[in-house]
């Protein structure tokens, strides 16, 4: 959460994210310790930031405390900005990242009551004050990105970046990887989705019947996100459900009715209504997964092995097999080729590549093609076979333009964007009116323009 790097464009307006700690800002005797334009600074915003860090066990050189205050006096400057340009945000985006925010705190905490009693405030509390912090992330975000949004570099500024580059500055790239793959799902027998299906039957009529919904979820549902917390999502926009999913609950009305059976990728659900809050609507659900039979898991492999034979023979393409056979959309039509969720580049770093498909290119060349291996997707909770091609391979080296174009324009275009920025800070300073209490102007500040 903390960018501890000196006139970094990532400026550290994370640093206000919640994150569960005993600490409460009633524990500190507050007052203003500073004035940007028309935003107060108050001693508890820079107290909750600084009492996070030590819990990280974040590691500064330097007084920490200025520090967390220069850039609480940086976000006041683009909040400003953004109230004179009329930036808005919308404030579903707002609830429903902290929505988002608060379901993975309360599942941290293991319980809403365990929430509160660490924060020593209630949840509606704890909501309130999350909007404003996050809503200022976003406006501060937009406009950091609005003032830096035009830089543009040319292939003749890339290229004279780089010859004027000592080599020492440049980074060391780690070595990247592109992978093709085809993957392989066993075949469900219909007598398995039928039993899953009755599971799910008999779920329904115990809840009809007066059993607990959430108890249920606790005891048989394949969610592990969330079962612990009794199969409830907490508050979710349609966008952020799989559609099958997502036209049974916003058709909900009743709490505590439960849903027909909703079949998705994900496999087999009943829904029970929870609560509706405008276009966001909070529901539990039990999730079954059929199971594919061994002889059916076998009958995947052979299959596999069956194209891997066509395809060292010539008669068709990977690329050719990927299209015709993989069952993996995002990846069939364009080859096999994965794309690295991280960076979204087809370059992978041994970090981002899974255990099984790491195993299999330590033992393979560029071009070579692996025997069919089993895995697991976890987003699914499916076995599938995999084949996978190495597709290239490029070893750890200093960053250089024929390997790295697109690094090297990167830093480039980073760099433009901090000196603008930077001096968009000075002028923004000195037309900004800016008052800091005597006992923080001697602060070592990063930029001199606060002390007026």
């Amino acid at each position: 959460m903390f960018q501890l790097k000196k006139r970094s464009v990532s400026l550290f307006f994370t640093l206000a994210m919640f994150m569960p700690m005993a600490f409460s800002q009633s524990n500190v005797i507050d007052q203003v310790i500073a004035v940007v334009g028309d935003n107060p600074i108050l001693l508890s915003d820079v107290e909750f930031q600084y009492q996070q860090a030590m819990m990280q066990g974040t590691n500064f050189q330097g007084d920490l405390k200025c520090h967390i205050f220069e850039q609480l006096l940086l976000q006041n400057l683009l909040l400003e900005q953004a109230k004179l340009d009329s930036i808005e945000i919308s404030e579903n985006m707002v609830i429903s990242t902290v929505d988002r925010q608060i379901n993975e705190f309360v599942n941290r905490a293991g319980s809403r009551e365990k929430l509160e009693e660490w924060l020593n405030k209630p949840l509606h509390q704890i909501k309130r004050e999350q909007r404003v912090i996050v809503r200022n992330q976003m406006l501060t975000q937009q406009m950091q990105g609005s003032i830096t949004n035009e830089v543009k570099v040319t292939p003749a500024e890339i290229r004279a970046f780089y010859r004027k580059t000592s080599e020492d500055s440049l980074p060391m790239v780690n070595a990247q990887y592109e992978i093709q793959q085809l993957t392989l799902y066993p075949k469900i027998e219909l007598e398995e989705i039928e039993r899953v299906k009755g599971r799910l039957r008999e779920f329904q009529r115990q809840v009809n019947e007066g059993r607990d919904f959430a108890t249920l979820a606790v005891l048989y549902s394949e969610d592990q996100g969330t079962a612990a917390r009794g199969g409830e999502l907490g508050f979710m926009s349609r966008g952020e459900l799989v559609p099958e999913f997502a036209q049974v609950a916003f058709n909900m009305q009743e709490p505590g009715r439960v849903s027909k059976i909703v079949e998705s990728e994900f496999g087999f659900h009943i829904i029970q209504f929870v609560e509706r809050q405008g276009d966001r609507v909070n529901v539990r659900h039990i999730l079954m997964r059929p199971k594919a039979k061994p002889d059916a898991i076998e009958l995947t492999k052979s299959k596999a092995d069956s194209i891997i034979t066509i395809v060292r023979n010539g008669e068709i393409s990977f690329e050719e097999a990927a299209l015709l056979f993989s069952m993996d959309k995002d990846t069939r039509i364009n080859g096999g080729l994965m794309v690295n969720p991280v960076s979204q580049s087809t370059k992978f770093e041994l970090q981002h590549i899974s255990p099984a498909i790491l195993r299999q290119l330590e033992k393979m060349e560029v071009g070579e093609i692996s025997e069919p291996f089993l895995m697991i997707d976890e987003r699914l909770g499916k076995d599938y076979y995999a084949v996978i091609k190495l597709k290239s391979k490029t070893e750890a080296h200093r960053a250089n333009l024929k390997d790295d174009y697109q690094l090297i324009q990167s830093i480039l275009e980073n760099k433009k964007r901090e000196e603008i920025f930077n001096k968009w800070i000075v002028g923004k300073q000195k037309e900004t009116y800016i008052s800091i209490s005597p006992n923080w102007i001697n602060c070592k500040f990063e930029f001199e323009g606060w002390k007026k």
